[in-house]
């Protein structure tokens, strides 16, 4: 179940919407996904459901 998510991509430096994976590690809910214009892999912490 991809959703569309708004990070912030190190390489191209701007923010992006991405589409992405949830998961959770160590309490923290993080959207996980790949940019659409470099392909740099971006994450997004989100808040607890």
């Amino acid at each position: 179940m991809a959703e569309t998510y708004n990070g912030y991509c190190v390489k191209c430096r701007e923010k992006r919407d991405f589409s992405g994976e949830v998961s959770e590690t160590n309490g923290r809910r993080m959207a996980k996904g790949t940019c659409p214009v470099c392909g740099t892999k971006m994450t997004r912490i989100l808040g607890k459901a």
